[in-house]
């Protein structure tokens, strides 16, 4: 019966990165549209939110079915808590790839000010955060967790540095205020994503180690 569990549950994990990875999907193509002025491609990402929330409650009605069959204990029981944990993080970061796509018509035919690229570069550190916390849980290791706490903290001071940046153009010229009150948007959403790799992160290591660790 315990082989039967682990497996079930291990066949789980899997649905849980393919859920990881449509998440990563729609906020890269999120940012994708943003970057090529790609209504089509916006609309389409908007459209997975859908696919994503049907991924999320189809995880969570496996999980609970294998708590009441086979009430696991230990490392089995963390690995379940995990996955109930992370499926809503993930359904949290698919959705703000969603809102960043849902932002794309409305900055079309504009050109974009120059904090616009501090906001794909603070992607890319928060792209590399998502992943290494699936990866943590993909392969029940820490090593790629162990310098979130650092690594938020760039993210944090990335998005405050956009924000300074999107004021200082909106006072310097009116016409940047649109852009700029979206670009300043989108990198708390970003932070926001950094901040849901980081719950995973804590997830994962509670999942390996059975200590809790809080990433601030």
């Amino acid at each position: 019966m315990a082989t039967k569990m682990r497996g079930q549950i291990f066949d789980l994990k899997k649905e849980v990165v393919e859920m990881g990875h449509l998440a990563l999907e729609m906020l890269n193509d999120g940012m994708k549209a943003l970057v090529s002025q790609d209504i089509e491609l916006a609309k389409r990402t908007e459209n997975k939110k859908h696919k994503i929330r049907e991924l999320d409650a189809d995880i969570e009605s496996k999980a609970l079915k294998i708590i009441a069959l086979y009430q696991p204990m230990a490392i089995d029981l963390r690995r379940l808590a995990t996955i109930l944990k992370i499926i809503t993080y993930l359904t949290r970061l698919g959705r703000y790839g969603k809102d960043i796509a849902s932002t794309v018509e409305e900055l079309s035919g504009n050109s974009y000010p120059a904090p616009f690229v501090n906001l794909q570069h603070m992607w890319e550190h928060v792209e590399i955060m998502v992943k290494d916390a699936l990866r943590a849980f993909e392969e029940s290791d820490i090593k790629y967790i162990q310098d979130f706490e650092e690594r938020d903290d760039e993210v944090d001071e990335m998005r405050w540095s956009i924000f300074r940046e999107c004021i200082s153009y909106m006072m310097e010229n009116p016409r940047t205020i649109t852009p700029c009150s979206f670009f300043a948007m989108i990198a708390r959403y970003l932070e926001r994503c950094g901040d849901h790799a980081c719950k995973i992160a804590e997830k994962v290591h509670y999942m390996v180690t059975g200590e809790h660790k809080e990433i601030t």
